[in-house]
């Protein structure tokens, strides 16, 4: 064999020999946690009542932060695809700053923000309305470190539709709002729904800026933790477990979604 047909080879052995150890190192422990402690988590799920509090909390919570999210976002992604503006790059980095800094510090910035003694937490709790320690807290902290998730999904599904479509929908009478209702969003609606459950599978798993606002009542992945430190490995496996498993939801849709959208394709 010559060596220009050796090299090739030789780096697409490597290449997979590299791809296979880390698609190992990042499913390995997932498989081993709930193959220990996926079937104890679901049992428990009957005679837990602490654990199953934290599942129904830390979806509803998780849901609630998606919609306000979905809602407060999509105006905003949608200008990000389609205008050109003077400080567009730091608007978007400022919408990606989230995902870049240790969420305890999140969870830091969010007490500054919304704690008793900040303008926003003090005012709120004249009008009778507490975040921190409450599940308000919790909804802020998912949203922080969530929304940013759901941007971008968003902005890369107004991207791919054609401006020329919302164009002709003009021209034939519509309003800049009835041509986006009617044509843009329908068209994006698919990558919407996708942005939105990746938003709502991060706002599930997060913990550092949670445990910073609200510790009690408590979310699943707070539970697993004081679980852990109170009682040790063997109580914070099955809660660990049902998080993962609960985790899996999203995902699996997500999937769903992106192989509907490619067999129609």
């Amino acid at each position: 064999m010559s060596r220009s047909r050796a090299l090739p080879r030789l780096l697409s052995v490597l290449a997979a020999l590299a791809g296979s150890a880390l698609l190992l190192f990042l499913a390995a422990p997932i498989v081993e946690l709930v193959g220990v402690g996926g079937a104890e988590g679901l049992r428990r799920l009957g005679s837990d009542a602490e654990l199953r509090d934290s599942l129904l909390l830390t979806a509803l919570c998780a849901t609630t932060a998606m919609l306000i999210g979905a809602a407060c976002a999509t105006p905003l992604a949608y200008m990000l695809a389609r205008r050109e503006f003077p400080g567009r790059a730091i608007l978007s980095a400022l919408l990606d700053l989230p995902l870049l800094i240790p969420h305890p510090v999140a969870g830091i910035a969010l007490l500054l923000l919304l704690g008793r003694e900040s303008a926003v937490g003090g005012a709120a709790l004249e009008l009778g309305l507490r975040i921190v320690g409450t599940p308000l807290g919790i909804i802020a902290a998912m949203l922080f470190v969530s929304a940013p998730l759901f941007v971008s999904g968003a902005r890369e599904a107004f991207a791919k539709v054609d401006p020329r479509y919302e164009g002709v929908a003009r021209t034939l009478g519509d309003s800049p709002w009835r041509a986006f209702r009617r044509v843009t969003l329908p068209l994006a609606g698919r990558g919407l729904l996708a942005a939105a459950v990746v938003m709502w599978a991060r706002a599930v798993s997060e913990f550092g800026a949670i445990v910073i606002l609200t510790y009690n009542p408590k979310v699943v992945s707070v539970l697993s933790y004081d679980r852990f430190t109170s009682y040790g490995l063997r109580e914070a496996l099955p809660v660990a477990a049902a998080l993962a498993l609960l985790a899996l939801v999203p995902l699996t849709l997500l999937r769903a979604l992106r192989t509907d959208g490619a067999s129609e394709r």
